[in-house]
């Protein structure tokens, strides 16, 4: 695969980045992808490693030796026919995935591994640009109805699969536009929503009906969860209206911290704060945005929501950002042959850490301060961790300075009366209870009712979302069909 000696050859060459003060002035993307002759030698670096772990650490099953070779040998119509083999939406993970491919890498035991996601964003814009995505409508119909409901990767993913297989598809989404947490949670600088709206255009194309503003069931009373849909339908009348249906929504309902002081003003879940943010990208008019300007803003959560908070308070024109994480700082280097060829715990440092960010670790909040019902600081404590428990360290506690505090822990489950109102059962954590079997995956409880992506697993990557949609859309063709030519 790639050049026989192309690892010994070539370094790993790495996507470049705008400067600071040019980036955060605007909401656009920053990264300086590969261009071809980079692309071809990163390529290159491929070893014929005989075990590809790159593929079993990706989670579409990516046949990444093969579309090495194919930009290695400038084949990239064959790249890209390989690469949409397995992920329907390579734009997406060439942009935010984290890439476990890379970390399972054979030439990351002792070396730098192959910049997979880079070879990957470099494919799929050429393909674009070529005009080589084109819509890939069933040659016939098969008569059968299905839902999906949820429109983030998941359920786009299992909506073009069911509708290229010759099925009427009809995708309900709660919000106003298309995409779920890639719409109104990634920021724009990480991925521009155009990626998301050619993606529609060629699912419209293809035979997928798009109702957005659609909730399905209720939202419980007094939820935080962005919702701006102006019209609600019944499950009841989902499950009588169409032959099955399936289930994508996202793992939404936000962890909360509930210390002293929490019902202050100034204290915002993550998912308050980004959405708004990209309506205005989009061109939307929101009265009271939520903004960082001349504020101190402090993000609770150290993972790349909080991450995305950073940035997007940067842009606003924040005094300053910093991010706290309960966990003590990992290494710098992750220990490889001890943790090869899984995802390493090691200090990741994000584009938006490089605009201006402090960041705390092993940092606790006892209680926000505030005057006049708005928070001003935050009362923190030095934790670390004694055999499995996390213990306060005497004497660390301090007062830190907070106009915007920004709740960026995780997320623990989906909604939940989506779920009661179709009756699926759920799991100890709350998501949808459906098994990844081989015959009848992704099915729930509920007669022709099928759970994918975080609704079903939890908080995950956009990669996992793909694979689940597009595994659940072939468990519901060979429920309809009694069999199903859809990949696995």
């Amino acid at each position: 695969m790639g050049k026989v000696t192309g690892f010994m050859e070539y370094e790993r060459i790495e996507e470049g980045y705008k400067p600071v003060a040019e980036r955060v002035k605007h909401y656009k993307e920053f990264v300086i992808g590969l261009d071809d002759a980079q692309a071809n030698k990163q390529a290159a670096r491929c070893m014929d490693c005989g075990t590809p772990f790159c593929n079993s650490g990706c989670p579409v099953n990516n046949i990444i030796p093969d579309f090495n070779d194919m930009v290695f040998r400038d084949d990239w119509k064959s790249a890209i026919d390989t690469l949409h083999s397995t992920n329907n939406f390579p734009e997406f993970t060439g942009r935010i995935c984290p890439a476990p491919c890379e970390a399972a890498c054979t030439l990351n035991v002792n070396d730098e591994a192959v910049g997979i996601k880079s070879i990957e964003h470099a494919i799929i814009d050429r393909a674009w640009a070529e005009g080589w995505v084109l819509a890939q409508p069933p040659k016939h119909k098969t008569g059968k109805t299905v839902a999906v409901v949820g429109s983030g990767p998941a359920g786009m993913a299992a909506a073009q699969q069911l509708a290229r297989a010759g099925h009427s598809v009809t995708l309900f989404e709660k919000n106003d536009r298309v995409g779920g947490l890639l719409r109104y949670g990634i920021p724009d600088f990480k991925m521009e929503k155009s990626h998301i709206d050619r993606r529609v255009d060629q699912m419209v194309k293809e035979g997928v009906a798009i109702r957005t503003g659609v909730l399905i069931g209720e939202m419980p009373k007094g939820s935080k969860v962005t919702n701006w849909a102006k019209e609600t339908i019944s499950a009841a009348q989902l499950q009588q209206d169409f032959d099955a249906v399936v289930l994508t929504g996202g793992s939404e309902q936000s962890r909360d911290l509930p210390v002293p002081g929490r019902d202050l003003d100034g204290i915002h879940f993550a998912m308050e704060f980004l959405p708004q943010q990209n309506k205005i990208n989009a061109g939307d008019k929101l009265k009271g945005q939520l903004r960082a300007d001349g504020k101190s803003v402090i993000v609770i959560g150290g993972g790349d929501t909080g991450s995305d908070c950073v940035g997007t308070s940067n842009r606003h024109g924040a005094v300053s950002v910093t991010q706290f994480e309960v966990m003590p700082q990992p290494p710098v280097e992750e220990n490889r042959p001890m943790t090869w060829p899984n995802w390493p715990i090691k200090l990741r440092t994000s584009s938006s850490h490089e605009e201006g960010c402090e960041r705390e670790f092993a940092i606790s909040t006892k209680e926000f301060i505030g005057e006049k019902g708005k928070v001003t600081g935050l009362k923190t404590v030095r934790v670390e961790w004694k055999d499995g428990k996390m213990v306060e360290v005497a004497g660390s506690e301090q007062i830190l300075k907070a106009d915007l505090v920004l709740l960026a822990m995780g997320f623990v489950n989906p909604v939940a009366t989506m779920l009661e109102s179709f009756g699926v059962d759920k799991d100890a954590r709350g998501n949808a209870k459906a098994s990844t079997d081989f015959v009848g995956g992704y099915a729930t409880n509920v007669p022709k009712v099928f759970a994918a992506g975080d609704v079903r697993r939890g908080q995950s990557l956009v990669v996992w979302a793909i694979r689940e949609g597009r595994q659940a859309a072939r468990s519901v063709d060979e429920y309809l069909m009694g069999f199903s030519d859809l990949p696995r």
